[in-house]
């Protein structure tokens, strides 16, 4: 089983989330200096840093707090490198961070160690649904960045997302039905893409994902392929009006954007 690569020395980490708090200084003027700060962790246990990198995660629209978990999680697989729960998490993570920088390398390197981290989850633990998702969800993403070829394929990403159903069908409040629908919904036709089957499977999905607001919103424009207005409308204001789970606010607005867009549209 490969191991994911990771600094060897706690010390060296405490040095590098050093050097990243001096980075962002440089960026920032050092106006938010005071709303970071390092500790010398060198005596926790790999749970406890994925405890601090979970809640690092949950300020994840500050990118240094997301970075910092990052940092966290690989500082948890070198104390045990057989961890699950920070193999998983550093997939989902890097995602997060892929899909909302605007560096493209620090983007490409972000999709290269989640789909390593996701590999090594389903290694450890393949029975589980969490590294099959992640792993999947980055995939996905991964294809759809121009810049970067052969990462993955749908074949990747659909039988990732498959083996999540069978092992939970209602992972993640349906998101598995929705990135599998995805890939029906932007493969040009002659490829196999197929905008009813993008719907069929998002409805699906809708059975576990009232609450899951990219699910609705991309039902929506599934809707809108196949020339269903009325029904994407009532998907898009379904989002506006919902109560957000306080686990996923930065995705929730997001999504709310987005569907304001559409709305103007349609």
């Amino acid at each position: 089983m490969n191991a994911i690569n990771v600094t060897p020395s706690r010390l060296e980490v405490v040095f590098l989330v050093l050097v990243i708090v001096g980075l962002s200084c440089v960026a920032t003027s050092c106006k938010s200096r005071s709303s970071v700060e390092v500790t010398d962790n060198s005596n926790q246990t790999a749970a406890e840093y994925v405890s601090q990198a979970d809640q690092l995660y949950a300020q994840r629209e500050d990118l240094m707090r997301l970075r910092q978990a990052i940092v966290f999680l690989r500082q948890a697989i070198t104390i045990d490198p057989g961890n699950y729960d920070a193999a998983w998490r550093l997939a989902k993570f890097n995602y997060y961070l892929a899909t909302h920088t605007d560096n493209s390398g620090e983007r490409d390197k972000a999709f290269r160690d989640g789909i390593e981290a996701g590999k090594t989850a389903v290694e450890l633990q393949g029975e589980k649904p969490d590294g099959h998702f992640w792993l999947g969800a980055i995939y996905g993403a991964a294809a759809q960045a121009s810049s970067i070829a052969g990462l993955a394929n749908v074949d990747d990403i659909s039988n990732e997302m498959e083996t999540v159903l069978r092992r939970d069908e209602g992972y993640q409040d349906g998101s598995a039905y929705m990135v599998l629908g995805l890939v029906y919904l932007d493969e040009p036709r002659i490829i196999g893409g197929d905008p009813q089957k993008a719907v069929e499977l998002m409805e699906k999905g809708l059975r576990f994902g009232k609450a899951n607001a990219f699910l609705h919103l991309h039902l929506a424009e599934a809707y809108l392929k196949v020339g269903r207005t009325a029904d994407a409308r009532r998907q898009l204001n379904a989002i506006i009006s919902m109560t957000p789970d306080q686990n996923y606010l930065p995705e929730y607005k997001e999504a709310v954007g987005e569907a304001r867009k559409l709305l103007e549209k349609t």
